[in-house]
């Protein structure tokens, strides 16, 4: 991201405003009561913020990541749509998600035997340890090895290794870009035993219309069954967020294992109702991705 888009997103008389050139004459803002931590990486710009209603909020290059309000909608759709489409996941490849969010949703399942993860930027770790142990807590999961580097590199290097494969990005700009590109997703192919499957952070329906069918043409391509998910998290722009999926043999829009009383208990977004109903889509999008 260059700098000049970083700049558009300030904290100006106790407000931060989240202003994008990817949804041009759209702000969103919350109340800051502090800001926690404030620093640039090798990569991008990490923020910290104490906001007033809705805990700590995460900002990379100036786009909210994450807020303690509302996280789990988002990480638990992204981690157990995948994992409960496939019959019996054990090995995960994470990439991308360096607050540990997505991490801790799969260690609850404990037919789980390896987690492989991948993030770009260890300074994200570290912030996520220090100010968000609610998520970063995915971390302590002994399953879980780390792996510092690109995560377009990386699964270059992995060819029949993983039953589920879920890319946590952030946007097509800055560090996530390449995480974006078709050659990144076979790539994922690749990388995926027989039956596997991927889920993609995809964007969102409302404001990135042109990426969603991107992403998805891209999907369709490459695999045998291929679906597009959607969720509402009240702190991204346009309130949704999308998932991008592809498998390899497992349908995707209804769940291949029934989930124990004791995980559910443990949830407050994710059900099997909720896993069948993200893939029901708004005419206009069914539409545009058929077209």
């Amino acid at each position: 991201m260059t700098n000049n888009m970083i700049n558009l997103n300030t904290v100006k008389n106790g407000w931060f405003s989240e202003i994008c050139p990817m949804w041009p004459g759209v702000a969103l803002s919350l109340e800051i009561m502090e800001t926690l931590y404030s620093e640039k990486s090798r990569f991008q710009q990490i923020d910290l913020y104490q906001t007033r209603h809705h805990g700590k909020m995460l900002v990379l290059d100036g786009i909210i990541q994450l807020t303690e309000f509302d996280e789990f909608t988002y990480q638990e759709m992204m981690a157990h749509l995948p994992l409960f489409s496939h019959p019996d996941p054990k090995n995960i490849l994470v990439i991308g998600g360096g607050d540990g969010g997505v991490l801790r949703e799969i260690g609850r399942h404990p037919q789980v035997a390896k987690i492989d993860f991948c993030e770009i930027d260890e300074a994200v770790i570290a912030v996520s340890k220090e100010f968000l142990p609610s998520l970063a807590c995915g971390y302590d999961d002994p399953r879980v090895k780390v792996h510092i580097g690109d995560g377009h590199a990386f699964v270059k290097n992995k060819i029949n290794a993983y039953d589920v494969i879920i890319v946590d990005s952030s946007d097509p700009i800055g560090p996530g870009e390449a995480l974006f590109k078709k050659s990144f997703y076979e790539g994922l192919k690749n990388a995926l035993k027989p039956g596997g499957i991927i889920a993609t952070q995809g964007e969102s329906i409302f404001m990135h219309q042109d990426w969603v069918v991107t992403l998805a043409g891209i999907t369709r391509e490459l695999f045998l069954v291929q679906a597009y998910a959607n969720i509402c998290v009240p702190t991204y722009p346009g309130g949704n967020i999308g998932i991008c999926m592809g498998s390899l043999g497992p349908e995707l829009v209804r769940p291949a294992r029934q989930i124990s009383q004791i995980l559910q208990d443990q949830l407050k977004y994710y059900t099997p109702q909720i896993h069948k109903a993200a893939f029901v889509l708004p005419h206009f999008v069914e539409k545009l991705l058929k077209e």
